[in-house]
């Protein structure tokens, strides 16, 4: 499996600059143009050891790198090396070969606050929220990020000092935990010699962990009618034709023992205002039938005049930490996302039912 090229130009364009839900943003940016950004020339002047050097580099060609290696120096993100290819974004890899990221390290323009160390995470942590402190710390070092902020998610991942963070919209991004690089790279693993796609366990374990820290109240709920065998939480949209086809299912899929629990996520311009409507409904069923009106029918409850609170967006922004790249997005209770067509057998047999 080979490693994705990554455009990581525009990262700090997309921090700084105010996003909408709905757009993707831009691979390029002409105001980008005045930040400070990190190449490869700013890489750490020592060389890896040789037999680091010569370790990483028989890892790398038995997992399918072809691409001439130039150099192998440690990278500025905390416990890795910086593989520099001929031609190509760089790796930055760890010392045991088994976690690979791939993209160009960005210099973080704000000035350094907090220059102590943070404390590092253990395997125990992997996909577990970061802590109040180093969060505090992080922002504090992000002060020209206008993207960043107590609401912006942040992960430890598997690598210590490797920070997993998303903005609001979902964008998702690596930094290390002193907040002075980010790339948009995201990590890989090798193992047994192949690369084998992303880092599963973080990736379970985080959306475990969004889940865990939703407001259950303000989901919207379809139990299922018979024993329960699967729990599977879906991001929405009321104006997403797929989120409706999906919701024609939702019968069938209780029937089959699958509970649905949907997170509203709205992406269209005209969502917010409208899910708000459906989510000020005074009950859980009610708010139920409004939804199912909407999705069904396409005919939209308003809000009532009482109705002042926003129910959606604080599990809209909790559910960044999905870095959900299109609705619906469908994950099981243990965080696995599924990747196909839910109207093939695929997805029954992901439900592990019938």
């Amino acid at each position: 499996m080979t490693l994705p090229v990554l455009k990581s130009a525009s990262l700090i364009s997309v921090i700084l600059l105010a996003t909408t839900a709905c757009a993707q943003p831009s691979s390029a940016d002409a105001n980008s143009n005045n930040v400070t950004q990190s190449t490869t020339n700013s890489q750490a002047a020592q060389a890896a050891s040789a037999t680091v050097d010569k370790r990483l580099r028989q890892v790398l060609t038995q997992a399918g790198i072809k691409t001439q290696i130039n150099s192998i120096v440690p990278s500025k993100l905390p416990n890795m090396y910086q593989v520099n290819l001929a031609g190509q974004l760089p790796l930055h890899i760890t010392e045991d070969g088994h976690y690979v990221i791939q993209g160009e390290l960005q210099k973080n323009p704000s000035k350094r606050v907090v220059t102590k160390t943070p404390v590092r995470s253990t395997s125990a942590q992997v996909g577990e929220p970061v802590s109040a402190s180093v969060k505090s710390s992080m922002l504090a070092n992000m002060a020209a990020l206008k993207n960043m902020s107590a609401k912006t998610p942040f992960f430890y991942t598997a690598v210590p000092g490797v920070i997993w963070g998303a903005t609001l919209e979902g964008v998702p991004f690596l930094l290390s935990d002193d907040a002075q690089y980010i790339t948009d790279g995201e990590i890989s693993v090798i193992e047994n010699g192949q690369f084998i796609g992303l880092d599963e366990n973080f990736e379970k374990r985080k959306n475990q962990s969004v889940f865990a820290s939703l407001d259950k109240s303000q989901l919207i709920t379809y139990p299922a009618t018979t024993t329960e065998r699967a729990v599977i939480y879906v991001a929405d949209d009321v104006n997403c034709p797929y989120c409706r086809r999906l919701h024609q299912q939702v019968p069938s899929l209780n029937a089959k023992g699958v509970t649905v629990n949907v997170i509203g996520y709205p992406i269209y311009e005209a969502s917010p205002k409208q899910m708000r409507g459906i989510w000020c409904q005074a009950n859980e069923d009610s708010r139920r039938q409004a939804f199912d009106k909407a999705m069904l029918q396409g005919e939209m409850t308003p809000a009532s005049a009482s109705c002042t609170v926003d129910h959606v967006t604080p599990n809209r922004e909790k559910a960044a930490g999905l870095a959900v790249m299109a609705t619906p997005a469908i994950y099981r209770e243990d965080g696995v996302l599924y990747q196909a067509s839910f109207e093939s057998p695929e997805f029954l047999e992901f439900l592990g039912v019938e």
